[in-house]
């Protein structure tokens, strides 16, 4: 039996890994033989419209001469009717296009695999006529932006931001052994201090948008190019936001270490003439968390942008066009130099 040649073409980085996961896919039935290609490349490069993708893929797919072929890409597709879209197929050309942040974002080497292996079993029936497969309109908008966040792997912002915590680790240090301080936190109540929990990060977060000028403004003034930019932006604030928790986490726990190892309670009950025990130290390691953290966040623009930029898809959609347009012309890019950045390090 001839085998069935299948191409997968992947967006560059977390696309291209799933992708070659699966050069060993079979069907369940049995009664084919897949021989899978992965490709990796940037096939939605200023194609959200999902017809030009799947043009794309068309294209490419005669160029290697493949008798299926499935493109997955980690950016959100839709329709003309402005649905969101899991999947679009030409059941003619035998091509498809796989969203992966609309699975949900979770399991996502397995969920992916069942997805393309359908996919792949639906185009070979000559009788297949399944053109798209939309989300719901009501819960499909949460599970792409989840998706979306989770394709953005908010915790790898930690590292990225690591001169902001050192800048807030050591404010931190200072402000613990500071008794102005301890009158400030003792003097607190909870729901201030839960203010200020959120005051803090939503500085900080503001700050790496506008400082990294991660905010998408639409390309035109059609209601795709507004939702795409809300998406865009949505998913943005949201890993931007659970990486600088992640950080405010971590600098509570060392504020509190350190606030335990060094600061005796009859001390700072003396100092502040009031009752002071080992409970009051949780909440003066909560008051400092978030004043280091409004202290080191204004550092972070000292930082290396690249994992902040990687946390937005306008910016990897950027990078992916500067890369497209590299290899499209090298000889250009040389001339160059440095106009046209790299885009390798910001995929992840």
């Amino acid at each position: 039996m001839e085998p069935i040649r299948v191409g997968l073409v992947a967006d560059p980085a977390a696309p291209t890994e799933i992708a070659h996961s699966m050069t060993n896919l079979s069907p369940r039935d049995g009664d084919d033989v897949w021989d899978v290609t992965v490709v990796s490349e940037p096939f939605t490069t200023g194609s959200e419209d999902v017809g030009a993708a799947v043009d794309r893929l068309q294209a490419r797919s005669h160029e290697q001469d493949w008798d299926l072929v499935v493109g997955l890409t980690e950016l959100p597709l839709h329709d003309h009717e402005g649905r969101h879209l899991l999947v679009q197929i030409d059941p003619d050309q035998r091509t498809a296009v796989l969203s992966l942040p609309a699975l949900g974002g979770l399991r996502m080497h397995a969920r992916t695999r069942r997805a393309v292996r359908s996919l792949l079993s639906t185009m070979t029936e000559q009788n297949a006529d399944k053109n798209r497969v939309a989300l719901p309109r009501l819960g499909g908008r949460w599970r792409l932006l989840f998706g979306m966040v989770l394709a953005n792997r908010p915790w790898l912002l930690v590292p990225g931001l690591k001169s902001a915590l050192v800048a807030a680790l050591a404010t931190g240090a200072v402000a613990t052994i500071n008794s102005t301080v301890w009158l400030l936190a003792g003097s607190l109540s909870w729901w201030r201090l839960v203010v200020a929990t959120i005051a803090s990060v939503a500085l900080v977060v503001g700050w790496l948008v506008i400082d990294g000028e991660l905010w998408d403004q639409p390309d035109d003034d059609s209601p795709q190019a507004r939702e795409r930019s809300r998406l865009y932006n949505a998913s943005t604030l949201v890993t931007l936001t659970v990486g600088v928790l992640i950080c405010y986490a971590a600098l509570y726990v060392v504020n509190l270490a350190w606030a335990f190892f060094v600061l005796d309670p009859g001390v700072m009950g003396s100092s502040v003439q009031a009752s002071v025990g080992y409970g009051d130290l949780f909440v003066l390691a909560w008051f400092v968390a978030s004043a280091a953290t409004v202290g080191g966040g204004l550092g972070s623009g000292l930082e290396s942008d690249e994992a902040i930029r990687a946390a937005a898809y306008s910016k990897r959609e950027e990078d992916r066009r500067n890369r497209l347009a590299r290899d499209r012309n090298p000889q250009q890019s040389d001339r160059d130099g440095d106009e046209v950045p790299r885009a390798e390090s910001t995929d992840r």
